[in-house]
């Protein structure tokens, strides 16, 4: 099927070189494709097996002619989603965290999701999970020693208290990690961002600004968004789920009490908000901005993860304290006009990175988040618990507490897929690509 260029060419083709060879049907003999060739022979190929991969020109009669005379043989058959990975798996080459990796870089929109997804696929994860349970072992070896030895002299003093002491700082190593406010799940699925206000501020016009398209209507008539719409940006890199939602205010339609229901409860559960205000609306004393009752309670609640937007500022005499309120996280801009648009841009994009730390380079490598799926999160609360309890155990139940231990490191183990994992692989290779 496959026919050498060059001459001379032996019967299986150079390794970890790149050959031109022509595709052609088996049955017929007919000429499918001029193409490229490279030979990985095992255990030195991705999957440790022999590997020949067929580099053909990309035109869809192409792919599916050898496609199509692919399956004419005997010995060949179609993989199935995340075949090649799942196998590379299986012999070891990767562990669970970089095959989540792989899956992430191939589904990444953004700089962060990029960036993120290749630490996985470079090892970095699984070295941070296998260290941390390592130490737990060794912690668990310490234990069994003195259950095993501890009435002779071959155990020395004070090995009981090391481990205790040892287990006490990965305790707290682990429970920094569960402390990241979810960093690196927000990056990987994208950060969940609000936009929220009085009806005719600005928020529809806000949303397909971000998406540089018309996703949502847009009228001087209040109250025209009635549900919660939902678009993927990408700003300065950081993956944003960007709701618009109604307008707060009281109201006796009942569509729009719906909306504005639903609207509450997007607000709650984003994991940002930005309050958009129309600035002629808001200013008091010419000078004075009050934010509307009905949008202080979110404020209050979540100071730390609401950002403020005054729109319209081309209606009014810009007051001069205006100038100052990026450093408040706060910005005034013209959406009609554009006017102010670049500094917000800028300025919340700037924000988004510091507060998820995220395309900071290499020197911030041990700061970034290792946390990236909820299943991770979900095993280190178990060996946080596991580790608490160990701790938490006097010396006359050093047996029960040898057994938190062992599955406190069972946990960590389940992250690396090194122990007791069947049960989700074919969950993790579901919506792989097929043939990836």
């Amino acid at each position: 099927m496959v026919r050498p260029a060059r001459r001379g060419f032996v019967k299986d083709p150079a390794p970890w070189k790149l050959e031109r060879c022509t595709i052609v049907d088996p049955d017929s003999g007919e000429e499918l494709d001029d193409a490229l060739t490279v030979f990985f022979p095992g255990p030195r190929s991705f999957t440790t097996e022999d590997v020949l991969e067929l580099h053909i020109h990309g035109g869809r009669a192409v792919a599916q002619g050898v496609l199509n005379a692919l399956g004419k043989l005997q010995f060949a058959r179609g993989a199935g989603p995340g075949e090649f990975t799942r196998r590379a798996f299986e012999a070891g080459r990767l562990d669970l965290t970089q095959v989540e990796g792989i899956k992430d870089l191939v589904d990444a929109r953004t700089d962060a999701q990029r960036r993120a997804a290749l630490r996985a696929t470079s090892g970095a994860s699984r070295r941070t999970y296998e260290a941390l349970r390592t130490d737990i072992i060794k912690c668990l070896a310490n234990v069994e020693a003195v259950i095993d030895f501890g009435d002779t002299e071959d155990v020395e003093v004070g090995v009981l208290e090391a481990a205790q002491a040892r287990a006490a700082e990965l305790h707290k190593r682990i429970d920094v990690m569960l402390a990241d406010g979810r960093r690196g799940e927000l990056v990987r699925s994208g950060v969940r961002l609000a936009l929220f206000g009085p009806p005719n501020a600005g928020k529809s016009s806000l949303l397909n600004f971000l998406a540089q398209r018309e996703a949502a209507i847009v009228t001087p008539i209040p109250g025209t968004t009635r549900d919660v719409l939902e678009v993927s940006v990408d700003l300065g890199g950081v993956p944003l789920l960007v709701s618009d939602t109604a307008g707060l205010r009281e109201s006796t339609d009942t569509v729009e009490s719906i909306g504005i229901a639903r609207a509450r409860s997007a607000i709650e559960g984003a994991d940002l908000r930005l309050l958009v205000l129309s600035l002629p609306d808001v200013l008091e004393n010419g000078d004075n901005i009050l934010v509307p009752p009905e949008m202080r309670g979110f404020v209050a609640d979540h100071p730390k993860d609401t950002f403020i937007l005054l729109n319209k500022i081309d209606m009014v005499h810009t007051p001069a304290r205006l100038d100052s309120l990026a450093a408040a996280g706060a910005w005034a801009v013209s959406l009609t006009e554009e006017r102010g648009t670049s500094d917000f841009l800028h300025g919340f994009a700037r924000a988004l990175r510091k507060r998820y730390d995220v395309l900071q380079g290499s020197q911030d490598a041990e700061n970034a988040p290792v946390v990236t799926h909820a299943r991770h999160r979900q095993h280190l609360e178990s060996a946080s618990r596991f580790l608490g309890a160990f701790l938490a155990h006097g010396p006359s139940d050093i047996v029960l507490a040898a057994e938190e231990l062992r599955y406190a490191a069972q946990s960590v183990g389940r992250i690396s897929g090194l122990i007791d994992v069947e049960d989700i692989l074919d969950v993790v290779f579901r919506d792989f690509c097929i043939g990836k």
